[in-house]
Formats: structure tokens, C-alpha cells, sequence
């Protein structure tokens, strides 16, 4: 039986994409380095900004720690203007919140990031559990963080279900050994998540909450 939804965030509960984009390519202006487009930004997310950072800048960057202070200052500091939540979510969101499902965020971003675009975002949700990057644990597809969230919320990892967009989230689902549901709204496409070893699919929050 599940008890807790965790759900990733960038393409998952939120399309952050072309915040994402803008504030990749402000970097880049910054320290002189060739904008990218919004594809590549695409393709490059799911494994932290450093990451993220790491891989928009050329291969010859013997700058990346300033690059990533950089985007790592101004992304938590961004108005997020340019992000929305996807169709069908506050409702169903809400809809599992009434039904006394714990919900709750793993994410790759970082913490200050995470935190401010959920007060953003989710006045009306009260997550039982919020973890970005925050130094103290392995981005995902390690599993800790998101063992570390069923333990806080005080249910079994088989009790929850993960769902998430991207590649790294099928994996962290599995090392869990959580229920993993690939949503087919974000940044990766059905075949890409197929590769990873995702068998559970959802087009829309619509469609996730039949998994529930």
C-alpha cells in the first residue's frame, strides 16, 4: 500500500526549463563563453547544477568552481519567472494531500533553490519532506537522500512511490527499492527512460494518480 508520493522536481513538478536556460546562458555571458541552446539545457539536466555547469561550458573551462558560484548565487536568488507548474497538477497534488498521502521532494537542485521555489510554488502543499543539494548527501542516483526522506516521513521504502522524469529518478527508485513511475511530461522521452530500466509509465498527474 502506498503511503508517500517523493517526487522529483525540475520536469517533474515543475517546468523550470526556461529559467533554467536563461540562467545557464547569464553564466556564460558572464565569463565570456558561447550561449547554448535550450535542447542542450534540456539534455543537461538531471544530475545537479554542477553538472549542469559543467557540462554547458566549453571542454578547455579551467574556471568551472567560479562558473558554478555563479549560477549557483544567482539561480537561488531568481524570480523564477518563467517557470510553471504542469496541467492537471495542483489538483491532483491537493486531491493526494487530502487522501493523507505524504508527499515529498528529492531533488538534485539545490537546497536554497528548492526551498524558495516550493514556497513559490506550493503554498497549499504541506510537504512532509524537502531535500535538495545540500552537501550532506550523494546527488541522486545515489539512494540515500531519498531512503533518508521515507525514514523522516516514517514509512518503508516500499511503501512510497517515486516519480520523477529522468533517468537518474528510475535509478534512485530502484536502489531505493521504491515504487518507480516515470512521468512522460518532462525533459526525457519514453525510449531514453526505457534505457535506464523504467517499465512504469504516466502521461499526466491524471494518469499518476491511477497508480495510487
Amino acid at each position: 500500500m502506498t503511503k508517500a508520493v517523493l517526487f522529483d522536481l525540475d520536469g517533474t513538478l515543475l517546468d523550470t526549463l526556461d529559467d533554467i536556460t536563461a540562467r545557464v546562458n547569464e553564466t556564460l555571458r558572464t565569463f565570456s563563453y558561447p550561449e547554448i541552446s535550450r535542447e542542450k539545457v534540456r539534455g543537461y539536466i538531471g544530475d545537479g547544477a554542477r553538472q549542469l555547469v559543467e557540462r554547458a561550458l566549453p571542454h578547455n573551462a579551467d574556471n568551472i568552481d567560479e562558473c558554478f558560484a555563479f549560477f549557483k548565487t544567482h539561480f537561488a536568488n531568481s524570480d523564477n519567472a518563467l517557470t510553471k507548474l504542469f496541467a492537471g497538477e495542483e489538483e491532483a497534488l491537493e486531491s493526494m494531500q487530502a487522501r493523507g498521502l505524504k508527499l515529498a521532494i528529492v531533488t538534485n537542485k539545490t537546497q536554497a533553490a528548492t526551498d524558495r521555489l516550493v514556497k513559490q510554488f506550493f503554498p497549499k502543499i504541506n510537504f512532509a519532506f524537502v531535500g535538495g543539494d545540500s552537501g550532506n548527501f550523494p546527488c541522486k542516483p545515489d539512494p540515500t537522500l531519498a531512503m533518508f526522506a521515507a525514514l523522516s516521513m516514517r514509512v518503508s521504502p516500499a511503501e512510497c512511490l517515486f516519480v520523477g522524469d529522468g533517468e537518474t529518478d528510475v535509478k534512485t527508485a530502484l536502489r531505493a527499492g521504491m515504487r518507480g513511475v516515470s512521468c512522460l511530461w518532462g525533459y526525457r522521452t519514453r525510449e531514453q527512460l526505457e534505457k535506464a530500466g523504467a517499465t512504469e509509465f504516466a502521461e499526466s498527474f491524471a494518469e499518476l494518480e491511477k497508480f495510487l
